[in-house]
């Protein structure tokens, strides 16, 4: 599940990272998940097996476990329901049928510890995100709150800007800005504390929240993929302690060997050993079934 758009007889509107988007009909998106993955904002060559598997059946039990907080815009992750011309057999596992839905033009990040740009911020000027915390913070230190920390949406290729909530209110309006924090915020207590329960630390989340319109109703929701280790930093309970960074449950071996090699982190990336992938692997199905207590086998696609 890499390469080209897959053809499923469906007008195809847009190509991310990692997925494909089709336009499925009757304001309806389908969503496929590959196995492509990137790194420095750049898409590898070889994909990480079984990734867009744990992509979509994590999103998926993230949707349901958060929708006492915000709808969403999930119809269904089963073959059967997507358009018949997409029923195809190695697409189990990796679609989701959704509503479609005007996307906020900001990204909906909530942080509990220091750490990534927040923490490389805070060392030069004491702020995250343009806001000031308390002084004598360190690496990967627990926050004394979850704050919500949005950013920009950048263009393919551009990186996202960090900016403060005033500017968020500037994007998308007060009211609507204010709904998306609290609503950010909610999710976030709740799935921190799943997963602490599950023997991990969710040190910070994007979520992506839109906007679905019926008639004179106009509802706000939950959209794209949600607490996955490609939106999210996990770390083990045991392997955190404030001053270090623990290695985080994603692609972090991927990263880790980039770096090793001085790329430039322009295209093309180099090549991937088959240890990298395979250790990264393991990582994205570890997480899915520890923290969300589900075999991989037993998702779709097997």
């Amino acid at each position: 599940m890499s390469g080209d758009p897959v053809d499923v007889g469906l007008p195809h509107v847009h190509r991310g990272k990692v997925r494909d988007l089709y336009d499925a009909g009757d304001d309806r998106i389908l969503m496929v998940a590959s196995d492509r993955l990137s790194a420095f904002d750049v898409v590898m060559a070889e994909p990480v097996p079984d990734k867009g598997r744990v992509l979509t059946a994590m999103s998926a039990h993230w949707f349901e476990e958060l929708r006492p907080v915000v709808g969403n815009h999930l119809i269904s992750t089963d073959l059967a329901d997507v358009p018949e011309s997409a029923r195809l057999p190695e697409l189990a596992g990796r679609v989701m049928l959704c509503r479609r839905a005007e996307m906020l033009p900001i990204e909906c990040i909530v942080r509990a510890f220091l750490t990534g740009s927040a923490w490389k911020e805070y060392r030069e000027s004491g702020t995250i995100h343009g806001t000031t915390v308390p002084s004598g913070l360190v690496e990967a230190e627990r926050l004394p709150e979850p704050i919500f920390t949005p950013s920009t949406k950048a263009a393919v290729g551009d990186h996202d800007e960090n900016i403060n909530f005033d500017r968020a209110v500037d994007l998308v309006g007060g009211a609507l800005a204010d709904r998306a924090r609290s609503v950010s915020l909610a999710m976030f207590e709740r799935a921190a504390a799943r997963a602490e329960a599950a023997g991990f630390l969710l040190a910070d989340t994007k979520f992506e929240l839109g906007v679905v319109r019926d008639g004179d109703s106009v509802e706000l929701v939950l959209a794209d993929e949600v607490l996955t280790p490609d939106s999210s930093r996990y770390w083990l309970v045991g392997d955190w302690r404030p001053g270090h960074t623990p290695q985080g449950f994603d692609k972090q071996p991927v990263r880790d060997f980039l770096e090793s090699l001085g790329w430039d982190k322009t295209p093309p990336p180099p090549a991937l050993p088959d240890e990298v992938i395979a250790a990264t692997r393991d990582r994205y199905v570890a997480v899915y079934e520890q923290v969300c207590g589900r075999s991989l086998e037993d998702w779709p696609g097997a």
